[in-house]
């Protein structure tokens, strides 16, 4: 069984050897920019990252459309979780490469997607989704778990002492007047 280390460092290992704009690897994503040639063609934008919460991997896709592209609604909304899930057999494939052990990502809900316009002709398109990681076990708390602090009393205590020490007095060499603001009459 492997540990939470290796299975994050394993994932973030393999989004690490996805292709990038320019690569020259024979391995394909699904991503719009390994269509057509290279020079001739014009490029797309487009990419992924994968980051992690808890027992989550969340995954953000971003890419330039054509407003043409993004009318037929359910057709965009198809074609976006259809990317989301040529990556998401892309990472477990490198995963398998790199640890040499399979791994299972059990998405948690349908996509998150952001459209925003850029000109009348193309959009920027952002859209994330979760992943849950059912081998992380219960060694990892979700965010809400974590983030609540218990105060240790002296901790408090000491905090207390010091807001204690301030005082109304003013220093020896403070020559200013106490309120320069008002006019003296």
């Amino acid at each position: 069984m492997a540990t939470v280390l290796e299975i994050i460092r394993g994932l973030s290992q393999a989004a690490a050897n996805s292709e990038y704009d320019g690569c020259d690897l024979e391995q394909k994503i699904g991503l719009k920019r390994e269509e057509g040639h290279p020079v001739l063609d014009s490029r797309v934008i487009d990419g992924f990252k994968v980051r992690f919460s808890g027992k989550n991997m969340i995954i953000t896709y971003q890419s330039e459309m054509r407003l043409k592209e993004l009318h037929p609604r359910n057709k965009f909304e198809n074609e976006v979780e259809q990317k989301f899930s040529d990556i998401v057999k892309f990472l477990q494939k490198e995963y398998k490469n790199i640890t040499k052990n399979s791994i299972s990502l059990k998405p948690l809900a349908d996509a998150d997607i952001m459209v925003q316009s850029t000109s009348r002709v193309r959009s920027w398109v952002q859209a994330t989704k979760q992943y849950e990681i059912p081998g992380m076990g219960d060694e990892v708390k979700s965010n809400r778990q974590t983030s609540v602090r218990d105060i240790d009393k002296s901790y408090e205590k000491q905090f207390k002492d010091f807001l204690d020490l301030t005082s109304d007095k003013r220093p020896s060499n403070d020559k200013a007047p106490k309120n320069p603001d008002t006019p003296k009459s």
